[in-house]
């Protein structure tokens, strides 16, 4: 009990040194930071997602949210209170080579571990921001084939609607407005899918109705970064009730937007010659500005594992990151390393058929909480 206890005391004196010995953001990287912005094309629908983002968290952070999400704790948590919010990005940036995208440089992540990880936050009562990588991994969905519409369903000519009635129903009418199948015709479930689907319908409907899930997409490394800006001052509010989980692949380079050619590359012109401009470090720019006080887990993926530690121990210190979840490429399925100031914790699945995500998620909700106590002591 007492080591414990010096542990938590520990991590406490560790999170508030984060916080008030933060270095200024330098000249160099605000001037970077101010001119990836200011070139960057506009984002569409800016109003439109920070007119959402201010109505999820309104919800979910006010003390009516205890009431309107009592059913969903009772059925899914076993308890009521108010909940925090984490932001979990998920998923590869791209880098456009032209401003009328037709190639890019993509950073490749399937979104396993952010679309996992955020069915573990729900579980434990967060509420989550899911900015995802469109085309990548969503939660709910992980267990379904590659191509669940053409693998979970099949055509009937009964007229009385088989399997799930209510998924019949929506993707009957969405089959015959967009593909014009003659009325007779039912779509149903698999039995060999049955318990997968209804398990992403019940889990994802009761994230999303009840007002629980706010899904962001992106697919540049300009959308990315400006709609976590926009996420993370939303958040700003919350304080240390805040978290971020920055599972994404970020591209580390990409072509200044003014630079850019606007058309389609020829490549009659020969060989591409083109100089890329390194990404800012946004980690410091969050950690200092956007939101000073929210817990910030960063992640990294290496395929050595000494050179993996060296670069988690760097980040840990030099953006002053709350956590880093060291990946190893061969074995990240299995086992991750959670680097924090108190020292490095293997973090393993339970078994084979068990997500490496239950324990790393339960482990960062306590210190979460240790976070949360040593900022309001």
């Amino acid at each position: 009990m007492e080591s414990m206890k010096l542990m938590r005391s520990v991590s406490l004196a560790s999170s508030m040194d984060a916080i008030t010995n933060l270095d200024a953001v330098d000249e160099m990287t605000s001037v970077q930071v101010k001119s990836f912005f200011d070139s960057a094309p506009l984002l569409k629908e800016a109003n439109s997602i920070s007119s959402k983002l201010s109505q999820f968290i309104d919800q979910n952070s006010s003390l009516s949210s205890m009431f309107t999400s009592i059913l969903y704790w009772h059925v899914f948590l076993g308890s009521g209170g108010p909940r925090r919010i984490v932001c979990v990005t998920s998923g590869g940036t791209t880098v456009p080579l032209e401003q009328r995208c037709v190639r890019y440089i993509d950073n490749f992540s399937s979104g396993h571990r952010g679309a996992t990880s955020t069915e573990y936050f729900l579980k434990s009562g967060y509420s989550v921001i899911f900015l995802s990588r469109r085309g990548t991994c969503q939660p709910y969905c992980r267990s379904l084939p590659d191509d669940p519409l053409l693998e979970c369903f099949e055509l009937t000519d009964d007229s009385c609607i088989q399997g799930h009635t209510i998924l019949s129903v929506i993707l009957y009418h969405l089959v015959d407005a967009f593909f014009g199948l003659p009325i007779d015709l039912r779509l149903t479930v698999h039995e060999s899918q049955s318990e997968a689907v209804k398990s992403a319908i019940r889990g994802h409907h009761a994230a999303v109705s009840g007002g629980f899930l706010l899904k962001l997409p992106f697919t540049t490394i300009f959308e990315y970064l400006q709609i976590l800006r926009l996420i993370a001052m939303s958040m700003k509010i919350l304080g240390a009730s805040g978290m971020f989980y920055l599972a994404a692949a970020v591209s580390d380079f990409y072509v200044p937007w003014e630079s850019m050619a606007v058309h389609k590359i020829q490549s009659a012109s020969g060989p591409l010659d083109m100089r890329l401009a390194q990404v800012p470090k946004m980690l410091s720019v969050l950690r200092k500005e956007w939101a000073p006080t929210a817990f910030c887990v960063s992640f990294k993926l290496e395929t050595d594992r000494e050179i993996l530690l060296e670069k988690a121990d760097s980040a840990l210190k030099r953006y002053k990151m709350n956590a880093v979840v060291a990946n190893e490429l061969s074995t990240r399925k299995e086992v991750v390393i959670l680097v924090t100031n108190s020292g490095k914790v293997s973090v393993y699945r339970e078994n084979d058929h068990a997500d490496v995500e239950s324990p790393l998620i339960k482990l960062l909700v306590e210190q979460h909480s240790s976070h949360i106590e040593g900022m309001n002591a």
